[in-house]
């Protein structure tokens, strides 16, 4: 397996390569991310969420009390 490396940007959220670059469609690429500490933003933690909202109420939590 041969590679080249190739320097690009993120804009938009799209990786931006040089003009003179042209890949084949469905070519298999690999993406290296240098010093990502300097380059990265806040941690987010995304709540989950239910693909059928409706089964929302087979979640509700239940209080048993237990007594000794």
């Amino acid at each position: 397996m041969s590679a080249s490396t190739i320097e690009g940007y993120v804009k938009n959220g799209q990786i931006q390569l040089p003009a003179s670059v042209h890949l084949p469609e469905r070519a298999k690429v690999y993406v290296v991310i240098p010093d990502m500490t300097m380059t990265a933003g806040p941690l987010r933690i995304y709540s989950p969420r239910l693909i059928h909202p409706e089964q929302a109420s087979d979640f509700q939590m239940e209080v048993v009390e237990e007594h000794p």
